[in-house]
């Protein structure tokens, strides 16, 4: 009885204790799980877990992950974010703006005068305003790209941690692991004007917000990519063409190989994912070996991914194209020598995109399907594309020469749909 009045007591004066909630679990030296893609073989993905404690640190301005970076070194390292780290910052951690980045006269409006295809005509930009413009690129570079060396191993901490403005490349390196960390806009101040491209010219942007070259064994997980800040959509017209600021989320090129990309979640943009970088890169045969499982790919017009040379394995993701999106391109490209193992993947889209746009295929053949869903309803995307694909595509095969091994449990794409919703990218590891 007595301790039934404490307790009514107690409640009365909001003295009731309550349980504290757990610390969040340390995920600093976890490392690749056996069998979790391709980064799980030969000898798996450690990142930085055996880094001593003089290189474990908690960074929280550009400056401080610079100096834990360590200039790209291969000493085994753990750098923990905590809040947001803007890139775009000098060494005192005031903000920088594309003016600040501005050098040798340059301006976008004496750049759009003097490049003006109906005036410059379809040469590329040379002289003094295209020199300024190189200038301020490598201004702005030396502030936002940043290195990452062998292993390291790079996490958010809690469910609020940011990178952004930043460009972190995985270049020349192996044994890398980045998770629980939103990685947003990779902003270019000075896009340059290519006349040719497409026909029509384009703008070219520099910027990734995860680029790997030339690296190996590296786990990309529970990490969140978008432009979030400065959306293209918002961007003005120029030459008729959008005036883009932003390259890819996340590419994988130059003969990178052993990549697993995990409940991550890469959303409103153009370009998503590139794996493998030209047609006539005949070096990358025989790497560029990845898995893409358990991602979201939501309000992406192309590139989720798209894919030359390399053996992917493509499981369990989740596409959702929303109803506004009247610039969709298509979701899994299939290009030269390329060999993609689709598994049990479920795409959601608006009524006017069909499941022939799903898939684009230029020089590759290459393409296994299975358990696919589109809109609820099975579907089979290498016989509709190859009914209703235009007659300036490739018809594709199922047999792609391999067949992946290295998996975690492969779950119905309905099932992995509603997991995927719920548990990828940012602050969402159990």
């Amino acid at each position: 009885m007595r301790i039934r009045q404490i307790a009514v007591v107690g409640a009365a004066l909001g003295l009731l204790c309550v349980p504290a909630h757990a610390e969040a679990r340390d995920i600093s030296r976890d490392t690749l799980p056996p069998n979790d893609g391709w980064a799980s073989a030969a000898g798996g993905t450690t990142g930085g877990a055996a880094a001593d404690d003089a290189h474990v640190h908690t960074v929280t301005d550009r400056a401080g992950l610079v100096r834990a970076l360590d200039g790209g070194s291969d000493t085994p390292k753990i750098i923990k974010i905590a809040g947001t780290v803007d890139a775009n910052t000098d060494d005192d951690g005031d903000r920088l703006d594309c003016a600040d980045y501005a050098t040798d006269g340059y301006s976008t409006t004496k750049y759009l005068a003097a490049y003006d295809p109906r005036t410059w005509g379809s040469a590329k930009p040379s002289g003094p305003q295209e020199e300024a413009r190189q200038a301020s690129a490598a201004k702005q570079a030396e502030r936002v790209v940043l290195p990452v060396g062998s292993n390291t191993t790079i996490v958010g901490l809690g469910d609020k941690a940011v990178l952004k403005g930043a460009s972190l490349q995985v270049k020349d390196a192996e044994n890398v692991i980045i998770r629980n960390l939103d990685l947003r806009d990779a902003y270019d101040c000075f896009p340059v004007w290519q006349p040719n491209t497409g026909g029509l010219g384009d703008w070219k942007t520099a910027y990734d917000n995860l680029w790997l070259r030339g690296a190996t064994h590296v786990w990309v997980d529970h990490v969140t990519l978008s432009d979030k800040g400065h959306p293209d959509a918002k961007e003005p017209t120029h030459y008729g063409r959008n005036y883009l600021r932003h390259d890819g989320l996340l590419d994988i090129t130059n003969g990178s190989d052993l990549v697993t990309v995990s409940w991550s979640r890469f959303a409103g943009h153009d370009k998503a994912m590139l794996i493998g970088n030209g047609d006539t890169a005949t070096g990358d045969r025989g790497k560029l070996r990845v898995t893409l499982h358990h991602n979201e790919f939501d309000s992406v017009v192309q590139r989720a991914p798209r894919v030359r040379f390399g053996q992917v394995h493509l499981y369990n993701n989740r596409y959702v194209v929303p109803d506004d999106a009247h610039d969709y391109r298509y979701s899994v490209g299939v290009s030269t020598e390329s060999a993609i193992y689709a598994e049990n993947n479920a795409f959601t889209t608006p009524g006017h995109i069909e499941a022939a746009d799903l898939v684009k295929s230029w020089n590759g053949t290459a393409l296994h399907q299975s358990g696919t869903l589109f809109n609820g309803y099975p579907v089979d995307l290498l016989a509709i594309h190859n009914a209703y694909n235009s007659g300036s595509e490739r018809d594709l095969t199922a047999d792609v020469g391999w067949r992946p091994t290295l998996h975690t449990k492969i779950d119905n794409a309905a099932t992995a749909d509603r997991e995927v919703a719920r548990g990828a990218g940012a602050g969402r590891i159990p």
